[in-house]
């Protein structure tokens, strides 16, 4: 390592030291390559870490034993190659943030004569758009809500019509398609619909008059709902009575490191009011390093698709590489976006503000966290705040399929739950097939805290071995029911569940949360698993079926099927290769 940090080239790009194993420990990015790296070393007498350097670089050092580095053109090259190594490979001493939401923004074309608000989490086209957002929570109650209250055109389709229809009846559409309405009439709708978007107490007040009628009327399913609006309405942003004298638009972002997580609170100021708000949380342990979590939660949430991006964001601390990332921003949206670490003034208010969010938020976190106690029983290099668990099913080789169920913070992301169909005949080949098709899904999805496998040792050291291939470090654990007369038979109620981790093998209690904890999480893929099973074996049966028909027997099926893979393909195959795969007279009979 020595030689390769002395020949390092003075270019920009990004280094990446590994351990004995060849496993990632970290991933950096220089202006000067060479200066940077030889700012972590001293040289006489012999090779050792400057000792100016925080504990957990030099912990990192300790461990590194091989340097590796990519040139660039630019530091900004260099800054999105980091970001984009941290998320696919998740090294050990780098802070990962998952927080991949895109949120919603409320828009409203007003080129159109009778122009309607709709949502979107992408750029609309258009040179008359306008943006009202964004909101993490809410927005779709929030739009729902103005055309309870306001008389908008409620469907696209209503315009394509020439006559008044239900929605004018009772009184939720005032009908321009029968030009009931003037479009300036309409235009002062738009208006007063525009500033009770951020002046939400005109909805809630709006609402609150029609809950009491509904409910005085009997009609409690009705006035419920109404009330649990009004209650998303209340709760779409921190509460505050900071009002910028000046309209101005701006991103607040705090980020507080906790004992176990950490926490980013983002508040969204428009024209002077603090319009909605949103937190998210990552793991955070000694690996903590406010730069790259500065650096990573602003170039993942202002990414390209962005519907509008504010010129000002404040950020509650003045981290290393802020003026980098507003170059950055700046070239990424063409206009001058700056980032600013106020000192004083209401500016300085606004980070506060956010900053005292973040420690509650931790506090309220921390109470019942399980995911400690889950990391230090079966000593785990992360906390498991995210945890991916895998099963597969299948019925004597038939409809074969895997599964991956994801734990976020406390719950289940179910719109990460993956569904794999697998070709291999056996457990181990079928979850090695699971396993590598989600490695490979790492650039796009970056890699969790921890795996659960269903399964015993044999699997976990598969996973592991797979792993190691593409030089990742992650936790994996597996769990399996102990052998009973060489079986392990779900129904057999005296078996036992065995955990299997790097450090040992553990037989809980049935009481112990931790191991309820894991099983939770194994049976949840089992029964995401049987679902797509059944749904996909009760597809081929009817499949089976119809070539039944045509007097094609089972063994032929199953030969079709292991010569093209799937019942689309036999359906889509030329007489020639069916005549290939089976024979002439067979080919005929599916062609028929």
């Amino acid at each position: 390592m020595l030689q390769t940090i002395q020949n390092l080239p003075t270019q920009a790009g990004i280094y990446q030291y590994f351990d004995e194993s060849g496993r990632l420990l970290y991933v950096g990015k220089a202006k000067n390559l060479k200066n940077r790296v030889k700012s972590y070393w001293r040289f006489t007498p012999t090779l050792h870490p400057n000792p100016t350097l925080e504990v957990r670089i030099t912990r990192m050092l300790a461990q590194a034993v091989t340097l590796e580095y990519i040139i660039v053109e630019t530091e900004t090259d260099a800054l999105i190659l980091e970001n984009s190594l941290i998320k696919q490979l998740n090294p050990k001493y780098n802070i990962l943030l998952r927080d991949d939401k895109t949120y919603p923004y409320i828009y409203i074309d007003e080129s159109q004569t009778f122009p309607r608000f709709e949502l979107t989490r992408k750029i609309v086209k258009g040179k008359s758009i306008s943006y009202y957002g964004p909101f993490p929570n809410g927005g779709k109650i929030l739009l729902d809500t103005l055309y309870e209250v306001f008389p908008l055109v409620q469907k696209k389709s209503c315009l394509n019509g020439k006559k008044a229809c239900l929605f004018y009846q009772i009184e939720k559409c005032l009908a321009p398609c029968e030009g009931k309405i003037t479009k300036e009439a309409y235009q002062k709708l738009i208006t007063k619909a525009k500033e009770s978007i951020s002046k939400r107490q005109i909805l809630i007040e709006v609402l609150q008059e029609k809950m009491m009628k509904l409910a005085l009327s009997e009609r409690y399913e009705e006035a419920g709902k109404l009330r649990d609006n009004i209650q998303t309405l209340e709760k779409l942003t921190i509460g505050s009575n900071l009002d910028l004298k000046s309209l101005e638009d701006m991103d607040i972002f705090a980020i507080v490191n906790g004992e176990s997580k950490g926490v980013i609170v983002k508040l969204f100021m428009r024209q002077g009011k603090i319009i909605s708000s949103a937190f998210s949380t990552f793991r955070a342990v000694d690996i903590y390093d406010e730069n790259e979590a500065y650096k990573q939660a602003l170039l993942e949430f202002y990414h390209n698709e962005t519907p509008q991006i504010v010129k000002t964001v404040l950020v509650a601390d003045n981290f290393e590489d802020k003026e980098e990332i507003s170059t950055l921003l700046s070239e990424r949206f063409s206009k001058k976006i700056t980032i600013h670490h106020p000192l004083k003034g209401s500016k300085k208010r606004l980070t506060t503000l956010a900053i005292s969010n973040a420690h509650e938020i931790l506090k309220q976190r921390d109470q019942e966290a399980i995911e400690p106690k889950i990391s230090e029983l079966f000593e785990l290099e992360r906390l498991p705040y995210r945890v991916e668990s895998f099963d597969n099913s299948h019925m004597m080789g038939v409809a074969t399929v895997g599964a991956m169920v994801v734990w976020n913070e406390g719950k289940w992301q179910k719109n990460h739950y993956r569904r794999y169909e697998l070709q291999a005949k056996d457990e181990y080949g079928q979850m090695r097939e699971m396993l590598r098709r989600r490695i490979e899904s790492f650039s796009k999805n970056p890699a969790p805290d921890l795996w659960i496998l269903d399964g015993g040792e044999t699997l976990r050291q598969l996973a592991i071995k797979l792993l190691n291939e593409v030089n990742m470090s992650l936790d994996v654990i597996a769990i399996a029911k102990e052998k009973l007369d060489a079986k392990a038979h779900r129904a057999k109620g005296s078996a036992k569940d065995i955990i299997y981790t790097k450090e040992s093998v553990f037989e809980l209690s049935p009481t112990d949360k931790r191991l309820q904890w894991v099983q939770c999480q194994r049976d949840e893929a089992h029964r995401f698993a049987i679902t797509y099973h059944q749904n996909k074996k009760r597809k081929e049966d009817t499949q089976n079926s119809l070539l039944q028909k045509k007097g094609i027997g089972t063994a032929t099926i199953k030969k079709l099927l292991n010569y093209f893979g799937t019942f689309e393909a036999i359906k889509n195959a030329t007489f020639e290769e069916l005549a290939l795969a089976t024979s002439v007279s067979i080919a005929k009979n599916l062609k028929t």
